[in-house]
């Protein structure tokens, strides 16, 4: 992708305004990650949205600018190794949520190679069963959307839980006690990311049938809602 392709007009003007409500969904926080003083926020919900509207690339750039903006806003508060960590997960869920992706299985699966091979990973090696979850939904991901945001949701958890291992080494007794709230909170997750989308897609559609902004984004038409009336 070229510079002035990268940095067209369509992309910058997502990228200021992701920018704006990302800044706000990430003072709203949602529940605190084990091990650390960060915590989950509602930009968890709309974070991996970028790479639907804008594509691939320029979608991983607009969070890490905004998760770099917010943490030389917060980051003298919160400065450990969670909240180094906080920066990838997301990243690799925006690249999972790009449909035409087709190397977006590859964060999982590293993901569980990796967590089985510490020694407390491998312990409690069905921990890291639920990354499988990407790789089952990469195939009806185009079919369903929930099924898309629940790769996407369980990709940045593969990251995030790897990474939080060998950062922190948490006890096996840990993971274990982890499994039943894994699940209520990654499905918790996709349900927010496929309705945060279905919001955004519509909204961005009227802006653009009503010509108050003259930039083409990628909508996906069988998630407006005039299609359900």
């Amino acid at each position: 992708m070229s510079i002035s392709k990268f940095f067209s007009k369509r992309n910058v003007f997502f990228i200021v305004i992701f920018a704006l409500l990302g800044l706000a969904a990430l003072q709203a926080p949602f529940t605190q990650i084990v091990g650390s003083k960060v915590k989950f926020t509602l930009f968890d919900f709309f974070g991996p949205l970028a790479s639907g509207f804008i594509g691939l690339w320029p979608g991983v750039f607009a969070v890490f600018l905004m998760q770099l903006a917010n943490f030389f806003l917060h980051g003298a508060k919160v400065v450990d190794a969670g909240a180094i960590i906080r920066f990838f997960p997301t990243l690799f869920a925006v690249w999972y949520f790009h449909k035409k992706s087709r190397v977006s299985l590859l964060p999982a699966v590293l993901a569980i190679i990796a967590f089985n091979l510490h020694p407390v990973g491998r312990s409690v090696w069905y921990f890291s069963l639920y990354w499988l979850i990407p790789l089952f939904c990469y195939f009806v991901r185009e079919r369903f959307l929930l099924a898309r945001a629940l790769g996407t949701t369980f990709t940045a958890h593969a990251i995030g839980s790897t990474l939080w291992l060998y950062a922190f080494g948490l006890p096996a007794k840990v993971w274990i006690s982890l499994i039943p709230v894994v699940a209520a909170e990654r499905l918790i997750f996709a349900v927010g990311i496929a309705a945060t989308f279905v919001v955004f897609n519509n909204l961005l559609n009227w802006l653009m049938e009503r010509k108050i902004i003259h930039l083409e984004f990628m909508i996906e038409k069988r998630y407006l809602w005039r299609q359900f009336l």
